[in-house]
């Protein structure tokens, strides 16, 4: 796997993320994917999906930065730091938060299994 198809696929996924495309987020988001909050709880594929379905999840602002990406056989680590503004059920997000995502490749699809998000001051 080469460092490139995962920038690629981490530009897909913000990408996703800023249009709310949940067809796109389906296919980037494996089945079993559990993904940390900076407020320690613990979401599935079906629940972040569920937010953008429901229009609970607004982003209205997403900038990446200070990008690192190691890549371990057909899996691949990356942070990420990323600002962000928008809403959850109403309730304003802003902030800067770091990011750290797991990458496998599965078939020709690149999908993310894990992640785990922390709010910086």
């Amino acid at each position: 796997m080469k460092i490139e198809t995962v920038v690629n696929a981490e530009i897909e996924l913000l990408t996703a993320i800023k249009k709310s495309d949940i067809l796109a987020l389906e296919t980037i988001l494996h089945d079993d994917l559990l993904f940390n909050m900076p407020d320690g709880q613990t979401i599935t594929k079906d629940f972040d999906l569920q937010s953008y379905r429901s229009g609970k999840m607004k982003v209205d602002f997403l900038e990446a930065s200070d990008q690192i990406v190691n890549v371990i056989d057909n899996t691949a680590v990356v942070t990420v730091t990323v600002s962000l503004k928008g809403a959850y059920d109403n309730n304003p997000i802003n902030g800067v938060f770091k990011y750290i995502r797991v990458w496998k490749k599965i078939g020709k699809n690149m999908k993310v299994i894990a992640g785990s998000c922390v709010q910086l001051a």
